[in-house]
């Protein structure tokens, strides 16, 4: 008799979550409650309900979470400018912790003693998912089907449903898609198929956000951004929540080709896999935050966040959101966006995102001291001999003494 009475289940409703029900009730002889988590895929998560009833579960949860995803994760980590590995934006890391809390939270409602997700024993997910159930519920079991099972490819996936009379759309399960896919208001990702291939271009047709940089408009889009500590608040002077926000910069960027983006990265379980993500609006995100940083933050507090930044990205993408030591970096970054405030004009052109103005009332952009122009004695330019002969003198003590410096 299993010790599992009760598991809640990351369910999407798909073919693989929808075996993982069938395959729960069996192997552990437990009541399955099921969770679906709209944080903007851009697919209707409603028909989940009735998927999950046909397979006998009672307890079944359906939230929406996009407000909470860009307002509690996506944008607190774009506070950062974070990037993994120089180019990708953690669309999906980003997602998981709030999945993972959501997780533990029904677990805590339903009286449940395990949770399970779908992801596979390869990929970063797992990670993720568990690293944040752990540190949310340290007793919490987590069942994890792929690293059990002996379902190893789509075709067995199949002949389970029909032996265990599981419904199946199978006019799309016939269309086996070559990609395994991702999607969230951030963001969407490809994996697999002509991918596995690192020397292959990913087809036209596979994008899905966003248009070819080449068959973007002609005319350039000029946006508006206004920012309040740090994030985003306004569009073109009017006023939107998170989500509303995020939305609206996906629809500006992917009409005008930005976004696309090819990487090969290194994934936290060893392996180097290959990507195709869309990131329209966190593209755009990233710019104009660095933009209103530029006038806004002091030297030193933008270069300690610029150091501070690569650990950062890699405690999410490796899943450590919940850890303490990114609640920390967290207080850091937050502190410097008291003064992260002010409007920022971006020209938006054939995949590219150019900054063309920026203003603020917190600016520290002094016009007096930058001019090329008189500046009537704001600036001393003697001082900066005494400035250079102290930052040089280690060197010229060194070069006295014979060290060879080249």
């Amino acid at each position: 008799m299993s010790s599992v009475k009760k598991v809640v289940l990351a369910y999407s409703g798909g073919l693989d979550t929808s075996v993982i029900v069938k395959w729960l009730q069996e192997t552990y002889q437990c009541e399955v409650v099921t969770f679906t988590a709209d944080i903007g895929q851009g697919e209707e998560v409603e028909p989940a309900r009735a998927k999950a009833q046909a397979l006998g579960v009672k307890e079944i949860y359906i939230d929406d979470l996009r407000e909470e995803f860009v307002r509690d994760y996506v944008f607190p980590m774009f506070r950062a400018n974070t990037i993994y590995e120089g180019e990708y934006l953690l669309g999906t890391s980003i997602a998981r912790p709030l999945i993972a809390k959501r997780l533990i939270e029904i677990a805590n409602e339903t009286g449940a003693d395990a949770i399970a997700h779908g992801a596979t024993g390869k990929g970063n997910d797992q990670v993720r998912f568990e690293l944040g159930a752990y540190a949310l519920k340290p007793g919490i079991r987590v069942i994890a089907p792929w690293r059990e099972w002996d379902l190893t490819s789509r075709e067995t996936l199949m002949a389970y449903c029909e032996t265990h009379d599981i419904p199946v759309d199978y006019a799309q399960s016939k269309k086996k898609s070559p990609y395994s896919m991702d999607a969230n208001l951030l963001h969407i990702s490809y994996e697999g198929g002509v991918l596995e291939d690192p020397w292959a271009e990913a087809e036209e047709e596979m994008w899905r956000w966003s248009v070819s940089p080449e068959a973007a408009p002609d005319q350039p889009t000029y946006v508006d951004l206004t920012f309040e500590r740090g994030d985003i608040v306004a569009i073109n002077g009017e006023a939107m929540s998170p989500a509303t926000v995020l939305a609206t910069l996906n629809k500006l960027g992917g009409d005008n080709g930005i976004g696309r983006l090819d990487i090969v990265e290194n994934r936290y379980v060893g392996m180097k896999s290959r990507g195709c993500y869309e990131t329209p609006g966190g593209t755009i995100m990233l710019r104009a935050h660095r933009a209103i940083e530029s006038i806004t933050l002091d030297r030193e507090v933008a270069h300690l966040k610029d150091s501070l930044m690569p650990k950062y990205a890699q405690l999410v993408y490796n899943g450590y959101w919940w850890s303490p030591e990114r609640k920390m970096l967290q207080a850091a970054i937050d502190a410097s966006q008291e003064h992260v405030n002010g409007d920022v004009r971006l020209k938006l052109y054939k995949g590219g995102v150019h900054v063309v103005g920026r203003r603020s009332e917190d600016s520290l952009f002094d016009e007096e001291v930058a001019t090329f122009e008189d500046d009537g004695g704001a600036y001393d330019q003697k001082d900066a001999e005494g400035f250079i002969k102290l930052n040089a003198l280690r060197m010229r003590i060194a070069a006295n003494k014979g060290r060879k410096l080249r």
